[in-house]
């Protein structure tokens, strides 16, 4: 399948003051609670010139206060989200649901969205937005078709192929209409959530899979696949630098002559 026109070569800035949150999978260690983001993340946001900052899992009061520190949101991947959320009962294979990081990353992204703050979400990130504006999720891949979406072993390999919609945002930000991804999931978007379109298909399978969809008026975008697995590919990393770079655009001060308040004129004498 043709591609779109090549896109130039991009300069990569050097790390600034960007900054780019990145959510976290809470863990432990010697029965001790830690955050944290897998490296590829934080790899793939310096890499484009963000500052990379990994978020704990907080509470929903605490969302302003996070947001307001932030010039960017990146959402990660990780455990399912828990089907109650979207009104559906569990599946049998469902793993690693976190009510808490649910509860938080669902606040987080709502109000992002209502601040005008540029969203990227990765795999599960995808679900968080689509759940977060209404919709529902596919709980179990295999249930519907005999491609094997989970490929951990190959988690940096390409696996299978996405038609992209000509003109879509996300093929202006990767520029092809047709690439090559890992697959990491067992879940998928099932109902669209409100102002969402789909914009990728997998075309290895009888079914329509959503790879990616992005949000009308809004900096937001969600791919299923893992970007940051891929950093050789460009159309992936790509994704990053959409984020980055809109996110700078977005933290530009207002020119100085924008800041001065009116000069007050003085008021015109009558003619005698």
């Amino acid at each position: 399948m043709a591609t779109n026109s090549k896109r130039s070569r991009r300069t990569v800035p050097p790390m600034g003051t960007v900054m780019v949150g990145i959510t976290s999978s809470p863990g432990s260690r010697d029965g001790v609670w830690i955050e944290g983001a897998t490296r590829s993340y934080v790899d793939a946001v310096s890499r484009v010139g963000g500052l990379p900052v990994v978020l704990p899992v907080l509470t929903s009061a605490e969302v302003d206060g996070v947001l307001d520190r932030l010039d960017g949101l990146l959402l990660s991947g990780g455990g399912d989200i828990d089907p109650a959320l979207y009104g559906a009962e569990p599946d049998a294979h469902l793993s690693g649901v976190d009510a808490e990081r649910d509860a938080y990353e669902l606040a987080l992204v709502r109000r992002a969205i209502e601040r005008g703050i540029p969203v990227l979400g990765v795999c599960r990130g995808a679900q968080v937005i689509n759940v977060a504006r209404g919709g529902s999720l596919i709980q179990h891949l295999g249930d519907h078709t005999e491609f094997e979406h989970q490929e951990r072993l190959r988690y940096d390999s390409v696996i299978h192929h996405v038609s992209i919609v000509p003109g879509s945002r996300v093929a202006d930000v990767v520029g092809t209409i047709y690439v090559g991804v890992n697959t990491l999931h067992h879940q998928a978007v099932d109902r669209l959530g409100d102002g969402l379109t789909a914009v990728a298909w997998s075309t290895d399978e009888p079914i329509d899979v959503i790879e990616a969809s992005e949000l009308a008026d809004r900096d937001v975008l969600g791919v299923q696949w893992h970007p940051e697995l891929l950093p050789t590919a460009p159309e992936h990393q790509a994704l990053f630098a959409w984020l980055v770079d809109t996110a700078r655009e977005r933290s530009k001060p207002l020119p100085a002559a924008a800041l001065r308040p009116p000069r007050r004129r003085s008021p015109r004498r009558a003619v005698a």
